[in-house]
C-alpha cells in the first residue's frame, strides 16, 4: 500500500484525514497519523481499517526521520515553524511534501534541491493562504486570456461565527488560534496599492481604517488591511495593477471596539508582567489606566478612551467581564497579549452546539475593448459541528485533494510553490465544489475605489 504521513493530529486535521481514510481503499492507501499525543491520533484515525496512528515527537529526530522515510508523501500539519526539519529529512529520503502554511525563508531555501530531485514542496495549500491563491488566479487568468488589463484586485476572508451561533455583542468567537486574533495586524504597517498610491497604516491606526463589503446573502461585514498586500502583485503577476488589497474579515463594529485594546497596550506581546498568575480581570485592566484615588477602574477608561456609558461599545466591554475583581488569570509571568487572550477565551470559546463559517470575497477590476467591468466572487461555508468545522473543511481538504494528485503524478510540476497554476487549481477547486466549497461570481458595476467605503 501506498503510505500518507500525516504529522499533526489538531483541529484542522479533520476533514483532512477523513477525505483520505475515505479514499483510502481505492487508492490503495495507508493513511499514517502521527502527532505527540497518541490519543489525539487515534482519535482521528477512528480505527479504520487503513489508518494507523503513532506518538510522533517531531523533536525526535529518529523517529521523525523513520516516520518520513517510510511513507510515500508527507503532509506536515505542524505550526509553521515545525515544518523545516520535516521538509529536510523529505529532501534526504526523496519524499513529496505538503503543507497549508506560507513559504518560509528556509522552506523557499529548498527549492533548488526539491527541483533537483523532482519533489514537488507544495505550501499555502489551506484556506488563507490556499483557496484565495486558487480562485483569484482561477479569475485573473481568464480575465488575461481575454487580453484585459487588470485594473484592481482586493481579497477578503474571514473565519466567523455562524449566524445560528452569533450570540454575543461583539459577533464573534474563536474559531481559530486565539493567539493569531489577539496578535493581528502586529509586526509592521500594513501596506497596499490603491488607484497607483501607495498607503501604509501603522498597527495604532489599522482598526480604524475599514472597508465595507456586502457578502451574498450573509449580510454586511468589515475589513481591515493584512500586514503586506503588495507582494502579491509579483505573485499573482499583476506587478502594474493600480490597486492590490487584501484584508481579515468581520462583523461591522468589531474593529472599532477591538482598536480598544490595542489603545491600551493589551495586545503587546513583548515583555511579561511581574505577579501576572494573581491579577484579577480587574486589576489587569487597571494596570493600563492612570492612578486615581477616587475614581473607579470603570470610569477612567470611559475617561481615558471617551466612551460614553451609552454606547454599545462600552457594553460589549462589559460583556467581556475585564472589570470581575474575583477572577484571576492565572499566567504565570504572562505578557499582556496572553492575559487577554486569557480573558477572551473565557467568552469567545465556541461552545459545543455552536458552528462556524468562513467568508471570502474577491473583487477583480479590468478593462476590455475601453469598457471597465467588475467581477465580484464570493464563498460562505458554515461548519458542520466541532469536529467537522468550516475552517478544518476550507484548510484540510484542499491539503487532502493536493496530496493525492501529487500522489498520483496529476500534479508534478517539482519544486517548493504555492497554488497558483493552472495544474493545481483547476482539478482542486473543481473538486472542492462537490463538498459545498463554491464561488459565486456576479458582474457588478466597476467602482474602483472609493474613499466614501473607508473608515477613518
Amino acid at each position: 500500500m501506498r503510505k500518507v504521513l500525516v504529522i499533526g493530529a489538531g483541529r484542522s486535521s479533520s476533514s483532512l484525514i477523513t477525505y483520505l481514510l475515505d479514499k483510502s481503499k481505492a487508492e490503495n492507501l495507508q493513511i499514517i497519523v502521527g502527532d505527540v499525543s497518541l490519543e489525539a491520533a487515534q482519535e482521528r484515525v477512528d480505527k479504520h481499517i487503513n489508518g494507523v496512528a503513532m506518538e510522533l515527537d517531531v523533536f525526535d529526530e529518529d523517529a521523525r526521520t523513520a516516520a518520513v522515510k517510510s511513507a510515500d508523501i508527507v503532509v506536515s500539519m505542524l505550526p509553521a515553524r515545525f515544518h523545516i526539519e520535516v521538509a529536510k529529512d523529505c529532501i534526504t529520503y526523496h519524499k513529496h511534501m505538503v503543507t497549508a502554511s506560507y513559504i518560509s525563508k528556509e522552506m523557499q531555501a529548498l527549492d533548488e534541491e526539491a527541483k533537483a530531485k523532482g519533489l514537488v514542496f507544495m505550501n499555502e495549500i489551506g484556506v488563507d493562504p490556499g483557496i484565495d491563491h486558487m480562485s483569484a488566479m482561477q479569475v485573473i487568468d481568464r480575465i488575461n486570456e481575454h487580453d484585459a488589463k487588470m485594473l484592481l484586485f482586493e481579497s477578503f476572508t474571514g473565519g466567523l461565527v455562524a449566524p445560528e451561533s452569533d450570540n454575543n455583542l461583539w459577533n464573534y468567537k474563536f474559531t481559530w488560534n486565539p493567539r493569531n486574533v489577539v496578535l493581528a495586524g502586529q509586526g509592521g504597517a500594513a501596506m497596499f496599492i490603491q488607484e497607483g498610491t501607495y498607503k501604509y497604516i501603522p498597527y495604532h491606526k489599522l482598526f480604524r481604517r475599514t472597508e465595507f463589503l456586502t457578502v451574498n446573502g450573509s449580510g454586511k461585514f468589515e475589513a481591515y488591511a493584512n500586514r503586506d498586500s503588495l507582494k502579491y502583485r509579483s505573485i499573482y503577476g499583476l506587478d502594474d495593477i493600480p490597486t492590490m488589497y487584501r484584508g481579515t474579515i468581520r462583523k461591522i463594529g468589531f474593529s472599532r471596539a477591538w482598536n480598544v485594546f490595542v489603545q491600551l497596550g493589551m495586545t503587546d506581546d513583548s515583555y511579561t508582567i511581574e505577579n501576572s498568575e494573581h491579577m484579577s480581570y480587574r486589576d489587569f485592566t487597571n494596570l493600563f489606566l492612570a492612578y486615581s484615588p477616587s475614581d473607579s477602574v470603570e470610569l477612567k477608561l470611559r475617561s481615558y478612551l471617551k466612551i460614553d456609558q451609552d454606547d454599545v461599545m462600552w457594553e460589549k466591554l462589559l460583556e467581556l467581564d475585564i472589570f470581575n475583581a474575583t477572577k484571576k488569570i492565572g499566567l504565570v509571568n504572562a505578557t499582556p497579549a496572553k492575559m487577554l487572550q486569557k480573558m477572551l477565551m473565557d467568552s469567545w470559546t465556541l461552545q459545543e452546539d455552536d458552528k462556524d463559517m468562513i467568508v471570502m470575497q474577491h473583487k477583480f477590476g479590468y478593462e476590455y475593448k475601453g469598457e471597465t467591468k467588475q467581477i465580484e466572487s464570493s464563498l460562505v461555508v458554515i461548519g458542520d459541528d466541532q469536529t467537522y468545522t468550516a475552517m478544518a473543511k476550507t484548510v484540510g481538504l484542499p491539503v487532502a485533494i493536493a496530496t493525492l494528485k501529487i500522489l498520483n503524478g496529476e500534479i508534478k510540476t517539482p519544486g517548493v510553490q504555492l497554488p497558483i497554476t493552472k495544474e493545481v487549481y483547476e482539478p482542486i477547486l473543481k473538486e472542492l465544489e462537490e463538498y459545498g466549497i463554491k464561488f459565486e461570481e456576479k458582474q457588478v458595476p466597476y467602482l474602483g475605489y472609493n474613499p466614501n467605503n473607508v473608515n477613518g
